[in-house]
C-alpha cells in the first residue's frame, strides 16, 4: 500500500521531476526541483498554502519521479510532460492557434515569398509571428505589388512566361529573363524590408533612383520613386516609440476575481507587428512570476521564431535555466529582462494595462450574455449553468450522446461529458434524450455513479526515462482503495451541481423527452430548443410552448457555438466507437492476448482465418506465446 510520509524518505536528493497522481492513476500535477525530497515534502508539510495547493494536495493518492542530471534537464521534461499530460493544476496554455509568419525560400534558385503557419528547420527564412492574419496578408500583397519576383508556388520552366510577366508584377526566371543575381537583389531588399531595415532600403534606394535620373531612365526612376513612398509608409505603420531592439516580445499579466490575463505584444525591427492575449482560471493565487513563468515555458516549447529578448516585470525563479533553455531552442542568445523603470517599463506597463482592458470588456461581455439570458428566458436568477444535450447514431448503430455545459457566459469543454446509449435498442432519439436525461439527474439527485461520471481520456503516462512508481498492483488493496474511494464520494460529484436550463439540440419533439426525466425527479430545471433551418444552421431559440424566443446577435452566436460543439462531441464519440469496432478482432476477446502479441500472430501467421488452422506448435513458434497461451487460442477460436 502507498504510504506518502514512508515514500518520502526513500526521495533522493537529486534534481529530478516529479508528478502528482490522483487515486485514478492520474497525473494533477508535474513540477521541478533541483532537490526532490526537499521539494515534494513540502507540499505534505503543516505550513501556509494557498488554496489551489490544498486542493491538490487533497487529491494526491500516489506519486512519481523522474531523477535527471541537472536542473536544465529538469526543466525540458517538466515542459515535455506539461505538454503530454496537460495536468489540471499546472498552467496550462490552452489556446491551440497557430501564428501567421513570412517565409522567404532563400534556399531556393528563385526564391518566392508566401504566408505559412508552420515554421520548421528548412533553411529558409521566417519573419513574424503577425498575430493578425490581415496585416501579415497586407504585408505580402505589398511585396508582390512594389517587387516583381515569381508567384507561382511550383517553380518550373514553361514554355511561355504567365500572365504576372505580361502586367509588371514578375521577371520571369522560369524564362531566363533574368539572373539570379539580379533576382536575388530584390530578394535582399525585402529580407532588409521585414527584418525593419527600412533606412538602408531608402538610402539604398535614393542613389538608384538618382543614377537612373541621370541616365535619362524617367521611367525606371519613377518605379524607385514609388516603391520609396511605399516603403516609407509601411515603415511608419506601427512604428513602436521609444523601442530601441529589434525583435522582442514584451508580456504583461492582469488579474480579475475569477480569472488571469496574459498579453503579449510581438515587436519585430522596432515595429509592433502584433499582439495576442490568453486568459486562464483557478490560478488567481499563485504568484504573478510563477504564472508568467510557466506561460513562457509553454508559449515558447515549440515555437522556432523565438526572440532576442522578453521583457517582463517580476523577476522569475530560476531565471538563468530559462534563458539557457529559450536559448538552446532558439539557437542563438535569449535574455529574459525583468524592467523596473524607464521607458522600458512603461511598455511592460502598456502590455499589462492592455491585459486589464481586455479582462474587463471579457467580464463586461459575460455579464451582458448573462442578464440577457435572465431576460429573455425569464428567470428569477442569473442562468449560471446551462446544458445541452444531442444524439448521434446511424440506422441505430452505437448510439451515443454528449452533454456540453454554458457557465457564467463561456462554453466550458472540459465539463462535457460522452454517454453510450443502454436502454434504447433501436433508432429513437427522443428515448435516447429521455435516458440521458434521467441518467444525468441521477447524478446530482440521487447517490452518484462511478460508471457514467468518468471522462473518457488517453492521459497515460508514457517515457523511456526511469521512472520510481510508488504505487501497488496488488489485487486487494486496489479494490480496498477503490472501495475507500467510492464512499467518500458526495452527492453533486460526479456531473457537479444540477443546470438552471438545458438546451435541446433541436425541437419541440426532444424538448418533451427532456421534460418526461425531469418530471421524474421534480426538479426546478427550465428547458428551451435550439432549432435548425434548412441549412442546418441555428435559427432560433425555442421554449414548451413552440414560442420563438427574439434574442440579440451576440447571443444568437454563442447558441449557434454552443450547438455546434455539442452536435461535434457527440460526432466525434460515434466516429470513436466506429472505427474502434472496425479495428475489432476475435483475438481482442482471449484472456492474455494484447496489442503486442496480436500484432505478432498477424505479422507471424497472415490473418485470423490463419491463425485459426494453426497447430498448438505452431502458435508458439510466435514470439511472447507460450504453450498455455497457444492452448487458450485453439480453445476460443
Amino acid at each position: 500500500m502507498f504510504i506518502i510520509e514512508e515514500e518520502l524518505k526513500k526521495m533522493p536528493k537529486k534534481p529530478g521531476v516529479y508528478l502528482m497522481k490522483d487515486k485514478d492513476d492520474k497525473i494533477i500535477y508535474v513540477g521541478k526541483a533541483i532537490n526532490l525530497k526537499n521539494r515534494v515534502s513540502s507540499y505534505f508539510r503543516k505550513t501556509d498554502k494557498t488554496n489551489r495547493i490544498l486542493k491538490m494536495v487533497s487529491l494526491i493518492d500516489h506519486f512519481e519521479y523522474i531523477v535527471v542530471d541537472n536542473e536544465a534537464e529538469a526543466l525540458i521534461l517538466e515542459c515535455n510532460l506539461i505538454k503530454k499530460n496537460r495536468p489540471k493544476f499546472n498552467v496550462l496554455l490552452k489556446d491551440d492557434k497557430t501564428y501567421p509568419y513570412i517565409k522567404v525560400d532563400v534556399k531556393s534558385e528563385f526564391p518566392n515569398v508566401a504566408i505559412t503557419r508552420r515554421v520548421i528547420n528548412d533553411g529558409s527564412k521566417y519573419f513574424g509571428p503577425y498575430a493578425n492574419p490581415g496585416a501579415a496578408k497586407e504585408m505580402l500583397d505589398f511585396i508582390k505589388q512594389k517587387y516583381k519576383i515569381r508567384q507561382c508556388k511550383n517553380f518550373k520552366y514553361n514554355d511561355r512566361p504567365c500572365l504576372n510577366y505580361h502586367i509588371k508584377r514578375c521577371l520571369a526566371p522560369c524564362q531566363g529573363y533574368v539572373s539570379r543575381e539580379e533576382y536575388m537583389e530584390q530578394i535582399n531588399e525585402i529580407i532588409d524590408l521585414l527584418e525593419g531595415k527600412t533606412d538602408k532600403i531608402l538610402k539604398d534606394l535614393k542613389n538608384q533612383m538618382k543614377d537612373a535620373s541621370s541616365k535619362q531612365e524617367y521611367e525606371k526612376a519613377a518605379y524607385i520613386r514609388d516603391r520609396m513612398v511605399a516603403i516609407e509608409r509601411a515603415s511608419s505603420m506601427q512604428k513602436v516609440s521609444n523601442i530601441s531592439e529589434n525583435n522582442i516580445d514584451v508580456i504583461g499579466l492582469a488579474k480579475s476575481e475569477f480569472e488571469i490575463c496574459i498579453e503579449v505584444f510581438f515587436v519585430r525591427g522596432s515595429k509592433m507587428i502584433g499582439r495576442e492575449h490568453y486568459f486562464f482560471t483557478d490560478l488567481n493565487d499563485m504568484e504573478e512570476s510563477e504564472v508568467i513563468a510557466g506561460f513562457i515555458k509553454q508559449f515558447y516549447m515549440d515555437n522556432l521564431n523565438i526572440p532576442n529578448k522578453i521583457m517582463i516585470k517580476e523577476v522569475l525563479e530560476n531565471e538563468e535555466v530559462l534563458e539557457e533553455w529559450l536559448s538552446t531552442i532558439a539557437e542563438h542568445k535569449v535574455e529574459i529582462h525583468s524592467t523596473k523603470r524607464g521607458q522600458k517599463l512603461k511598455f511592460v506597463e502598456m502590455a499589462e494595462n492592455n491585459a486589464k482592458v481586455t479582462l474587463e470588456n471579457k467580464e463586461k461581455q459575460k455579464n451582458n450574455i448573462l442578464l440577457e439570458l435572465k431576460d429573455v428566458l425569464k428567470m428569477d436568477k442569473m442562468p449560471r449553468k446551462i446544458e445541452t444535450y444531442d444524439i448521434s447514431n446511424i440506422s441505430g448503430n452505437f448510439m451515443v450522446a454528449a452533454m456540453c455545459v454554458l457557465k457564467d457566459g463561456e462554453i466550458k469543454r472540459n465539463l462535457s461529458r460522452r454517454f453510450r446509449i443502454k436502454t434504447v435498442l433501436t433508432q429513437d432519439d427522443p428515448r435516447c434524450m429521455e435516458e440521458v436525461i434521467t441518467r444525468r439527474l441521477a447524478h446530482s439527485v440521487e447517490e452518484p455513479s462511478n460508471e457514467d461520471s468518468k471522462i473518457s481520456t488517453d492521459n497515460k503516462e508514457a517515457t523511456d526515462n526511469k521512472v520510481h512508481k510508488m504505487s501497488t498492483d496488488d489485487k486487494a488493496q486496489k479494490e480496498a482503495k477503490k472501495s475507500k474511494a467510492n464512499k467518500g464520494i458526495t452527492k453533486n460529484q460526479a456531473f457537479g451541481e444540477l443546470p438552471d436550463a438545458i438546451f435541446a439540440d433541436g425541437g419541440i419533439t426532444q424538448i418533451r423527452a427532456i421534460r418526461r426525466a425531469i418530471d421524474k425527479y421534480n426538479v426546478p430545471v427550465k428547458i428551451f430548443g435550439m432549432v435548425k433551418n434548412d441549412k442546418h444552421q441555428t435559427r432560433a431559440l425555442i421554449d414548451e410552448d413552440r414560442n420563438e424566443i427574439k434574442i440579440s446577435p451576440e447571443l444568437m452566436l454563442l447558441i449557434t457555438r454552443f450547438q455546434d460543439t455539442v452536435h461535434d462531441t457527440a460526432i466525434s464519440y460515434y466516429r470513436k466507437l466506429h472505427e474502434k469496432s472496425l479495428s475489432h478482432s476475435e483475438l481482442d476477446d482471449i484472456k492474455g492476448i494484447g496489442d503486442a502479441k496480436k500484432k505478432a500472430l498477424i505479422k507471424t501467421l497472415g490473418s485470423v482465418e490463419k491463425i485459426k488452422k494453426a497447430s498448438v506448435e505452431d502458435l508458439c513458434e510466435v514470439k511472447g506465446i507460450n504453450r498455455e497461451l497457444a492452448e487458450e487460442i485453439k480453445k476460443n477460436l
